[in-house]
């Protein structure tokens, strides 16, 4: 039972490790609006498994559910902070990706306080508690295929200036966004002379050490601080 609760904690990370190794492959191949409505159908699916996982009387529904929230989650977190990053003005670049971290948060303050069990965390209502991430997932697919794709990744992938104009006017209004397009521009150009590294160059590239060492730190510590016993 250890053994399988362990298992069970743990292999969301591992769906994570996966799902962020491919989104770039993903993002670049199929664009970072198609991505994440795939994968919000990745999580209603999880969310369905682990909901269905009592009344089929099967743990490892759980465990496949767990693996493909993982997954689902490793996707999102690159995706969500680029995507809204670039769908947003200039002025409110920082203030939106700011509200990711806020929403992570919140996002784990609610789920930590449906789990007691007094709430969903109770023998009956445990089943909804675990399908409920699924509810974000289908409120963003219902809404997210009102918005256009990411108007960087129109013109710097797909060489669409009349989409990425279109994108930009549907965004941020009518007016002249010439200099926006200007400086997407001149990040294409700049893309063009950087190589893009994998994760085994990064790492052994000597140039990136100490910075890859400070995050590695950093993240370890995270855990140390005593924010999941909180």
């Amino acid at each position: 039972l250890l053994f399988l609760w362990s298992i069970t904690v743990s292999i969301f990370g591992i769906g994570g490790l996966l799902g962020s190794s491919g989104s770039r492959y993903l993002t670049v191949k199929y664009g970072k609006k198609k991505c994440l409505l795939c994968n919000n159908l990745l999580m209603i699916v999880a969310a369905s498994i682990m909901g269905c996982s009592k009344i089929a009387q099967s743990f490892e529904m759980i465990l496949i559910g767990r693996f493909m929230c993982g997954i689902s989650a490793g996707l999102c977190v690159p995706l969500h902070h680029q995507y809204v990053g670039e769908i947003s003005p200039k002025k409110l670049r920082g203030f939106a990706n700011s509200t990711s971290s806020f929403f992570w948060s919140l996002g784990k303050a609610v789920g930590q306080i449906s789990g007691q069990r007094e709430l969903l965390g109770s023998g009956s209502l445990w089943p909804m508690l675990m399908a409920s991430c699924g509810l974000p997932a289908l409120v963003q697919l219902v809404t997210l295929p009102f918005f256009p794709e990411s108007p960087p990744y129109l013109l710097m992938h797909r060489g669409d200036q009349e989409g990425c104009k279109k994108a930009i006017r549907q965004l941020w209004g009518e007016g002249h966004h010439q200099a926006d397009i200007d400086d997407i521009m001149k990040e294409k150009a700049t893309m063009k002379n950087t190589k893009i590294l994998s994760v085994l160059e990064l790492m052994r590239e000597p140039a990136f050490r100490w910075q890859l060492y400070m995050i590695i730190i950093l993240t370890a510590t995270v855990q140390l601080c005593g924010i999941n016993a909180v």
